[in-house]
């Protein structure tokens, strides 16, 4: 409930860019708190698959077996099918989707170092649509080339087999989803047009060019200084400066809109920007529900504890 309004708020969302390497919203009508648990969320707590042991039978490589198993964890792998899954830490049944195999057999034949990348990971014959993130085909790199994992020389072998589980960001980076995931302010722009009318028009460009973000534009044609685009602004303080160097400190004020938040959130390839998004609101629901069930409960064991008093 907003005390301001004395009525309930409805966050609002405007999707401005959405593409399968990321997505920029606008989420409005809302709290810095809801903003700030969502991209908490988004980055800690939304389930992925990735590979979490390691069995290697053969490794004469020039990284040491705990190595390559690191790097194999970091990966991303394809993991719309996670919501499927159970979580290692879940209680299950025998039948449960639980793991999934991928193996690597390489062996360097040749004169030519060779590259061993994810691409060369099979995938388990059981779910084969739980594969590495090639970054050509699902990032809009220009290469079809996989994840380098090791370089081998003549005679060397790398086989092993790894074992994929669910989990999230909490428990391991390798689980974040989101190459990044962040928000700022929508800034407000409130230029003193009635000041600004006693400049000359030197003045105005010279303080116009003071913008490093480039915010603000003069108009050749008006004469006028206008706002170009208030999201380019990046809180800098060179326009403050020059405008108290010209003797008007009040030239202009920059707020934030502190109902008002611009998220960009990229992915790593394993979930698409949208459901990233999405499942991170999922969390979030539950967590209320989860809360108002245990207020509930514990309002009602009050309740009961009075009632045998009396």
């Amino acid at each position: 409930m907003d005390q301001r309004l004395g009525q309930r708020r409805v966050p609002k969302v405007q999707i401005r860019e959405l593409s399968d390497a990321h997505c920029k919203f606008v989420l409005s009508a809302t709290d810095t708190s809801i903003a700030n648990a969502l991209r908490r969320v988004m980055l800690a707590e939304v389930p992925t698959i990735a590979i979490d042991l390691v069995d290697l039978e053969a490794n004469s490589s020039v990284l040491n077996d705990e190595f390559i198993a690191h790097r194999l964890g970091l990966i991303p792998l394809t993991s719309m099918r996670a919501a499927e899954m159970k979580s290692y830490l879940d209680p299950t049944e025998d039948d449960d989707f639980t793991e999934v195999e991928l193996t690597l057999d390489v062996t360097c034949t040749t004169d030519a170092t060779m590259d061993v990348t994810s691409d060369m990971l099979m995938p388990d014959p059981r779910y084969p649509d739980i594969v590495p993130v090639h970054q050509g085909r699902n990032t809009g790199l220009d290469t079809e080339r996989g994840i380098l994992i090791v370089k081998l020389r003549k005679n060397q072998q790398l086989k092993l087999k790894a074992i994929a589980r669910k989990g999230i960001g909490k428990d391991h980076a390798k689980w974040n989803p989101c190459a990044t995931a962040f928000y700022h302010f929508q800034p407000d722009i409130r230029i003193n047009h009635a000041l600004m009318q006693t400049l000359s028009v030197e003045q105005r460009k010279e303080w116009v060019n003071s913008w490093p973000s480039k915010a603000v534009k003069y108009n050749d044609q008006s004469g006028q200084v206008e706002i170009e685009d208030a999201e380019l602004y990046q809180y800098d303080d060179e326009h403050v400066e020059k405008a108290v160097q010209m003797g008007h400190p009040d030239l202009c004020h920059v707020i934030q809109k502190t109902d008002t938040f611009v998220f960009t959130v990229e992915t790593t390839g394993s979930l698409q920007p949208q459901v990233i998004v999405m499942n991170a609101l999922d969390v979030l629901v539950d967590k209320f529900n989860n809360l108002q069930a245990a207020l509930g409960q514990e309002r009602h064991e009050h309740m009961e504890t009075d009632f045998e008093y009396a």
